[in-house]
């Protein structure tokens, strides 16, 4: 696969999973995150797949309209079928007014004829 398209491809799936259509898709999350899938939360909790399909689901319920915006995007290749995802998201709660900003790095992996997301850390920035 040429890089842009890997970075297209890439990109895509990650703005996928933080729309709220993508987030409220346990079928989408499932298909893009790895079986052995571990996240660190900006909270500094460790979870897996399962929380993360759990987690995903309570947001969607829990009644607020989210908006993220995202900038700062860089995607490396690691090797042929690994890449480093990069960027910043600013997540707006508009039932609250509130505002979060992350820094955001995922590991991708090409593996059974698709990619994903084997590894993502969110760390909180101070100020949006």
């Amino acid at each position: 696969m040429r890089s842009a398209d890997r970075a297209t491809a890439l990109r895509e799936f990650e703005e996928r999973l933080l729309s709220p259509e993508g987030r409220a898709s346990p079928t989408l999350i499932d298909q893009l995150l790895g079986d052995d899938f571990v996240e660190i939360g900006s909270s500094g909790d460790t979870f897996g797949k399962r929380e993360a399909l759990e987690l995903l689901a309570e947001e969607a319920r829990d009644g607020h309209m989210y908006d993220r915006a995202t900038s700062d995007w860089s995607i490396r290749a690691l090797t042929a079928d690994v890449a480093l995802v990069t960027y910043k998201v600013v997540r707006r709660d508009s039932t609250e007014g509130s505002a979060a900003a992350s820094h955001r790095s995922s590991i991708w992996q090409f593996r059974d004829g698709r990619w994903q997301m084997v590894f993502h850390q969110g760390t909180r920035v101070l100020s949006p």
